[in-house]
């Protein structure tokens, strides 16, 4: 048990795979970012066309 315990404290190969997750992470992250500033801009260009065809139409 002691020798499976060092074995495991000098055992590095998960390092790569929260590297990757982290790595994974910061993209989610900026992704999400520009899709929100998107999706803000979008609603914004939606509001405006609404609001000019309401004005010319009179509805």
């Amino acid at each position: 048990m002691i020798e499976f315990l060092k074995n495991l404290g000098r055992d590095d190969s998960g390092a790569t795979a929260i590297e990757y997750g982290l790595i994974l992470a910061l993209i989610f992250l900026g992704m999400m970012t520009a899709v929100t500033g998107v999706g803000q801009t979008t609603i914004n260009m939606w509001n405006n066309v609404s609001t000019t065809v309401a004005t010319v139409t009179g509805v």
